[in-house]
């Protein structure tokens, strides 16, 4: 019995809302998130692409897809994490993203790293 999967890994996301960049009275907010990538298995893996689900309080949907994240394709060994950071402008003050990485591992299996919905929101506007 296996206690460890070979490939396990662990999104983490932090996301704000960058005031100086946002201009509510045109329907424009923007976000920064910071997302930590830590592998958990036992077998090194490559994140090769992104896809991503935003949506916003109006049910505006957008996908976003790519190689790899902020221009790098980040290679994990057991143990290891990356961090990066990025962001997103939606239409309104609260939206939410989610989505997946497409990983490689070292024996050429790929599998899927899913992101767990988070959200996006100006500071005072949930209740």
């Amino acid at each position: 019995m296996e206690n460890k999967s070979q490939n396990q890994i662990n999104v983490t996301a932090k996301a704000t809302y960058i005031d100086a960049q946002s201009a509510p009275e045109a329907n424009r907010f923007v976000f920064a998130y910071t997302i930590t990538v830590q592998n958990i298995g036992c077998q090194a893996a490559r994140l090769t692409h992104r896809h991503w689900h935003i949506t916003d309080a109006n049910g505006k949907e957008e996908e976003v897809h790519g190689e790899g994240v902020i221009g790098k394709q980040p290679y994990l060994k057991p143990g290891e994490s990356f961090e990066y950071s990025s962001g997103t402008i939606l239409e309104t003050p609260v939206g939410a993203m989610q989505g997946y990485y497409d990983m490689t591992s070292d024996d050429g299996s790929q599998f899927k790293a899913n992101i767990a919905p988070f959200s996006l929101f100006v500071p005072g506007s949930l209740h």
